[in-house]
């Protein structure tokens, strides 16, 4: 059941924030109306966001958008040059005030800290540009960043930007085969990783698999090392391997790096680049096939993300960002960008969120003074159950929003952070968009009120609307979330494989991205809810049901923590819904198992009818999740089916599919 807004802005919140003064700069007062003018004429829009937003240009471009090759090979700000690297740290540097504002904050799981100035991290990365010119990285060589979430990582893709290479992301918890295919795929010169890091207490060995993948890809030159965890923790391959350390300082010995004679280094000075030029590649993953390599430009993903987090999120100069997140995924690069462009503060924290306790998360809030706190629906189901023992030793004061992507919330746990942990107080940004995307489709702007659980509106310059199975737009019912009009930040195709770019996202319906995602919009209020992922969906007696909606019924049981819905071949319907649950034990002590079961069972029938009743329910210990803390329901469903797994690599818990393997065999 869909709830009533909870969170209402006054006037005086609306009028102070960034969005609303970008509206009236334009001749606005109201909301829906600038919505409609921002998908009406998005060159305007964009032309108008770049110039608030005071993006610096190498040369100046001639046409805010050319839709010569139609709209799904949309060129932004074509004639135009600049470099990501200038706009995110370089326009600082002139004003002593804004060189020395705090633009990065870094927390090790072990309790290892450190921080830098603008001015600070400009001259590490122009060090670091140095250091990798000199390693032969030239402009439109791909480097790898295989790394965790530490200040290096951050400066490494800064450093790539400038000379006008492409930055690789991999994610940190990917072995070293999923690795390798992104290595070999891209072609990549360089890998940037790191001797390991810590995560629920234990030393994670990162060179190794960086070694193994290095050494199957043979693109490779050279390996650079940061020592993270220790001078000798990782040994070095003669001839491949560099230090970090020792990478372009002028002082390697004391580890000092004066700014002032770094900025001057020709070796480091920035490359202009064509703005539609490649930035970054980020590769998604699948069950089958070659990675799928989204190319992002210098304009594209650094100006979209930055809009989203500074005009949707409210993100100003001098905020701090924490969003938990690994530079793997999409919301690594956001957070380096969308604060740096906004003239902001990133917190990188390296370990994992509910360790060694369930405040760690939000004691870093108070201790970093954070004002933006991404997290993930499931993070918070997961700590949920410990209570107030997760914040009351924490004020939150410095809290002013909470973002929260990755998958969709149930009312349960999005109530819980909003009234318990917030205080009803901080509103809670729903985001959702993807890879592709450079940011966001959906969110909750300030300006209107927020519900538990959906989207107030689209992000604006974004067309979004909901097709039916025929194509056409519909109210009130699940249908496919699509876009009709090119965005700032779309995929600039897939790396060297265009073909497979247009059947992915652009064969179903002329001139339309279709995305993947179920979405209902609500009559009543003009809400937006994602139910799931297109190829989740359950069809069950030819009715189909997004997993979330069934997941959010089970999760609201009292002894439910959290659920996974998957659709299992049935003689009768066609397909079946099997649920699998993670219960609180200490509340269940003294409830016989066979009761809850049963009461599940009442609950789905009652709420969603009893056509969608699941054919069983099993309880486990765990679901399996990325570590980002997003379930992954594909292997879920392979292993409860015996089907292969496909890339588990980006599991943070491979032992949970192997429980529901042996749950389905009996065992």
């Amino acid at each position: 059941m869909r709830q009533n807004p909870v969170w209402h802005p006054t006037k005086e919140t609306i009028e102070q924030t960034r969005l609303f003064q970008f509206m009236q700069k334009l001749g606005f007062d109201g909301y829906d109306a600038f919505y409609s003018k921002s998908i009406d004429d998005v060159g305007w829009f964009w032309n108008a966001v770049q110039q608030d937003m005071g993006i610096v240009w190498e040369r100046d471009y001639n046409q805010t958008v050319d839709l010569a090759r139609g709209i799904r090979w949309a060129r932004w700000f074509a004639g135009g040059r600049t470099n990501a690297a200038t706009n995110a740290l370089d326009r600082w540097l002139d004003d002593p005030a804004t060189a020395a504002r705090k633009a990065l904050i870094w927390e090790g799981e072990d309790g290892a800290s450190r921080s830098f100035t603008y001015s600070e991290l400009a001259a590490e990365v122009n060090a670091a540009a140095g250091g990798l010119g000199r390693l032969g990285v030239r402009r439109g060589d791909r480097v790898a960043i295989y790394m965790p979430m530490i200040p290096e990582t951050v400066i490494a893709l800064l450093a790539i930007a400038k000379l006008g290479a492409i930055s690789i992301p991999i994610y940190s918890g990917y072995r070293a085969d999923a690795a390798a295919k992104r290595l070999e795929v891209a072609g990549c010169k360089v890998v940037v990783t790191a001797d390991g890091f810590y995560r629920r207490g234990k030393a994670i060995l990162l060179k190794e698999e960086a070694d193994k993948a290095a050494d199957t890809a043979s693109s490779v030159e050279h390996v650079v090392v940061v020592r993270r965890l220790s001078s000798d923790s990782a040994p070095s391959r003669q001839g491949r391997d560099v230090e970090w350390s020792e990478l372009g300082r002028p002082d390697a010995a004391s580890g000092v790096v004066p700014a002032e004679s770094v900025l001057t280094e020709p070796t480091a000075m920035t490359v202009p680049m064509e703005s539609d030029e490649p930035l970054m590649l980020l590769y998604t993953s699948g069950t089958t096939g070659v990675p799928k390599g989204i190319v992002h430009t210098h304009t594209g993903f650094p100006i979209k993300a930055a809009f989203d987090a500074g005009y949707a999120m409210d993100v100003k100069p001098g905020d701090i960002m924490l969003w938990v997140t690994d530079m793997g995924w999409m919301m690594g690069p956001f957070l380096v960008y969308g604060t740096l462009l906004n003239g902001a503060a990133m917190a990188l924290y390296e370990g994992s969120p509910n360790y060694p306790g369930p405040d760690r998360i939000f004691s870093l809030v108070d201790k970093l003074q954070i004002t933006h706190l991404g997290i993930s629906p499931t993070l918070i189901r997961s700590i949920m159950k410990y209570g107030d023992a997760c914040y009351r030793n924490c004020s939150l004061t410095s809290l002013r929003v909470f973002g929260s992507t990755g998958e969709p919330w149930n009312d349960e746990p999005w109530l819980w952070l909003y009234e318990q942990v917030g205080q009803s107080r901080v509103p809670i940004v729903n985001y959702s968009g993807g890879t592709e995307i450079s940011g966001g489709i959906l969110g909750n702007v300030l300006l209107k009120p927020i519900a538990p659980a959906g989207f107030n509106s689209p992000i604006p310059g974004m067309a979004a609307d909901v097709y039916s199975s025929e194509g056409k737009p519909v109210l009130g019912e699940v249908g496919e979330l699509v876009m009709k009009s090119p965005w700032l930040g779309m995929a600039s195709g897939f790396w060297q494989d265009p073909s497979r770019y247009e059947q992915t996202y652009w064969s179903r319906w002329p001139d339309t991205w279709v995305h993947g995602d179920w979405v209902c919009i609500d009559e009543d209020t003009g809400n937006w809810y994602i139910t799931g992922r297109s190829d989740d969906t359950l069809n069950i007696a030819g009715k189909r049901l997004g997993p979330a909606e069934l997941e959010s019924v089970l999760s609201a049981h009292p002894l439910v923590v959290e659920a996974a819905a998957i659709g299992v071949p049935d003689d009768v319907k066609g397909e079946a819904a099997v649920c699998f649950v993670v219960v609180n034990r200490l509340r269940a002590s003294n409830i016989r198992s066979t009761d809850m079961y049963e009461e599940l069972r009442a609950l789905v029938a009652d709420q969603l009818g009893k056509g969608f009743t699941p054919k069983a329910i099993f309880e486990v210990d765990a679901l399996p999740k990325t570590r980002n803390a997003k379930v992954m329901r594909r292997a879920v469903r392979a292993a409860y089916l015996g089907l292969p797994l496909g890339d588990l690599t980006s599991l943070d818990n491979p032992e949970a599919v192997e429980a529901i393997r042996r749950l389905a065999a009996g065992g």
